[in-house]
């Protein structure tokens, strides 16, 4: 069943690449840190304020454990948005077209299981919204 929600997951965000819906994109939120109310996940459980593969994560504290999160690199730019979806919360039904990207434009999407973490203890499945090419994800790499 979890690699068909996989299936159906990676199906729904492949074919909606080009109508990625933009959040209200300010100058503001495409550089770190964003207005309010988005913290820096650091300060808000026990991880590093920058993590190998996503960046520099912020977090409206509303929306969690879902997300989303925005991934920032160490210039400050935003580079990603991931969505952090607990198995539980995931049903057959479950429509994942929607989901925002604050920078307007989906290069390509991620996705993997992910075992829990602090802030999202149970398992779940990162989705990465990637608005920059595969090969400037190094940018966030270390």
């Amino acid at each position: 069943m979890f690699r068909t929600l996989l299936t159906t997951a990676a199906t729904v965000l492949a074919f909606s690449f080009g109508t990625a819906t933009a959040l209200a994109a300010g100058p503001s939120i495409l550089t770190a840190p964003p207005p309010a109310p988005y913290k820096a996940v650091s300060t808000l459980v026990k991880l590093p304020d920058f993590i190998p593969g996503l960046g520099q994560l912020f977090v409206n504290p509303d929306t969690l454990p879902a997300g989303p999160f925005l991934g920032y690199d160490h210039d400050g730019k935003l580079v990603s948005t991931t969505y952090m979806i607990p198995l539980s919360m995931m049903k057959p039904d479950m429509n994942l077209k929607d989901l925002k990207a604050p920078a307007g434009t989906v290069d390509h999407v991620d996705m993997m299981y992910n075992a829990g973490h602090p802030g999202v203890a149970e398992p779940h499945v990162h989705i990465i919204l990637w608005n920059v090419p595969a090969a400037q994800e190094s940018r966030v790499a270390k």
